[in-house]
């Protein structure tokens, strides 16, 4: 297997900022990466200037988990809202911003998901937004449930969000969790515990923000998504 890279422009990540491949508590970490070193490639220019991604498709509810059926999801409404910086603090417009999650009673919208939750029709749980200018991006959608796994025995999963960022070409994907403030399963969950650095853990919990509650309305969530350097999001993909 190879790997693209050219370290001028995507240099490699300090260590202990993002997780190992393989993290013993982690119990599937073991089938989701090579078990032999990558073979490095540099970039080409097809590489780093495309495909690129048809950003005219994005529609306006796509950012509003909440619209996107005919009824209100049940659960607590929540804006999600941050920005993607790089390295220095500068913004970084045009970056494309997924997100997926489960529901308010902790099960995703997938043929796979076999938790004995119910399901919402109201809510498909995943949007997609566009940075701006200023490197900012906002979500409404649902407070996620917390729900079971079979990582273990009574293994469960803290409320969290999926981000995915895309930069100016398919090549520059991230993946990352989100998760919420003051949850006690944080301490049990080996998938945010893979994260080696305590700091790097604390970076993927978003800030309850009272300025960006909306009354009567909607609470309101923080994040900024650092791409590179000692502050960087850790990352599932690199």
């Amino acid at each position: 297997m190879s790997v693209t890279s050219d370290s001028s422009i995507y240099p490699r990540p300090a260590a202990g900022v993002h997780p190992p491949n393989t993290t013993a508590d982690y119990r599937s970490s073991r089938l989701r990466h090579p078990k032999e070193p990558l073979v490095v490639i540099p970039h080409t220019p097809s590489e780093l200037t495309g495909p690129a991604y048809p950003y005219g498709h994005l529609a306006a509810l796509d950012a509003d988990l909440t619209k996107q059926h005919a009824g209100e999801p049940i659960g607590q409404r929540i804006t999600l809202q941050g920005r993607v910086l790089d390295e220095d603090g500068r913004p970084v417009p045009q970056t494309l911003v997924e997100i997926w999650q489960a529901n308010a009673a902790g099960r995703y919208t997938h043929a796979k998901d076999n938790n004995r939750a119910p399901l919402d029709p109201n809510f498909s749980g995943a949007g997609r937004t566009l940075t701006d200018a200023e490197g900012r991006w906002r979500f409404v959608t649902i407070m996620p449930g917390a729900y079971p796994w079979p990582n273990h025995y009574n293994a469960w999963r803290p409320r969290h969000v999926h981000f995915s960022l895309f930069g100016q070409n398919f090549l520059t994907r991230l993946i990352t969790q989100m998760y919420f403030p003051g949850d006690p399963l944080h301490a049990l969950d080996p998938v945010m515990n893979s994260v080696p650095d305590p700091r790097g853990r604390e970076r993927l919990i978003c800030a309850f923000d009272i300025d960006r509650t909306e009354p009567d309305w909607a609470l309101g969530f923080t994040w900024d998504i650092v791409l590179r350097g000692r502050h960087a999001t850790p990352m599932e993909t690199r």
